[in-house]
């Protein structure tokens, strides 16, 4: 059916649009891929296995969109996406694109004030799975779930989510041996696992093992994906803070700030916030106070 390589052709380019441009940008086109394809899918005559082939599209572009909306800042929009694009997968009985959907929701409660939540969701979406899920995907979710126990707070929350990143780096070097995963999941490599080891470990306060991980992902990373960048670096200056460089945090600060001024994303607008209101601790140190005077700190 044309309709439908049509469409996986505009999921995809919406998928790699996400990959430079942030939330506030890509919204409106989003939303209006979704309700095009729901469209589609409800008024057109179609076989089950095309049928099939709609829901799987609805599923994958419900995923990305909700993504974008929960950049763009509006969650109880994107938490709306996310379950439209689960009905879908489930319908279809997509099992891997259903727990990459439901990942995606899990990590947006996490992020949200809804921490228990998300833990339940992330470890649902793992357990459904299954041990047959291809490996990126069960990287995937085991990343999800490492974060979640993170958000989740407490000592033993922490340990479980190093646990979680132990198995997610394993179930990502079975990639290797030749099981083919979706194409949705194209950018989940060593280098995103590396990133989420190295978020873990700075929300845990751990700044000693986290540091040096985020030089080591910055040191090559794309700058023309300026959102992930802000948002790297964002962690990048906490952990400076947390070890004990608020110079050197200061001048990090800076430029997730000047990149942030041009990247319509919540999430970078929230990670500057949780910067500054760190950094108030050192309020005393020349170049701290220099940037707290110019950016003020909710």
């Amino acid at each position: 059916m044309v309709q439908v390589d049509d469409l996986q052709q505009r999921v995809h380019g919406l998928r790699l649009a996400d990959d430079v441009l942030a939330g506030g940008d890509l919204i409106r086109p989003a939303l209006r891929e979704l309700r095009s394809a729901v469209k589609l899918y409800r008024e057109s005559s179609h076989s089950g296995e095309v049928g099939r082939q709609l829901l799987c599209q609805i599923g994958e572009l419900a995923q990305i969109a909700g993504w974008i909306a929960s950049d763009a800042g509006q969650h109880s929009e994107a938490e709306r996406i996310y379950r439209i694009g689960l009905s879908a997968a489930t319908q279809a009985e997509a099992h891997t694109l259903a727990g990459n959907i439901a990942g995606s929701l899990a990590y947006q409660l996490s992020n949200t004030g809804r921490e228990s939540e998300g833990l339940t969701l992330a470890q649902a979406a793992l357990h459904d799975a299954g041990a047959d899920a291809p490996p990126k995907a069960r990287a995937l979710y085991l990343d999800r779930v490492a974060w979640a126990h993170t958000k989740a707070g407490g000592v033993e929350n922490g340990q479980a989510a190093i646990r979680a990143l132990g198995e997610a780096g394993q179930a990502l070097s079975e990639d290797a041996e030749g099981i083919e995963s979706p194409a949705y999941l194209y950018w989940v490599d060593a280098g995103e696992l590396r990133v989420m080891e190295s978020r873990v470990y700075t929300e845990i306060h751990r700044p000693l093992r986290a540091v040096p991980l985020l030089r080591e992902v910055l040191s090559g990373y794309d700058a023309t994906h300026t959102r992930e960048l802000a948002l790297y670096l964002s962690w990048l200056a906490v952990a400076l803070a947390d070890g004990g460089e608020p110079e050197e945090s200061a001048v990090v600060a800076e430029r997730v700030i000047s990149l942030g001024a041009d990247t319509p994303s919540e999430r970078v607008a929230d990670r500057v916030r949780v910067i500054l209101r760190r950094l108030q601790d050192y309020a005393d140190v020349p170049e701290v106070a220099a940037l707290l005077a110019e950016h003020s700190a909710p």
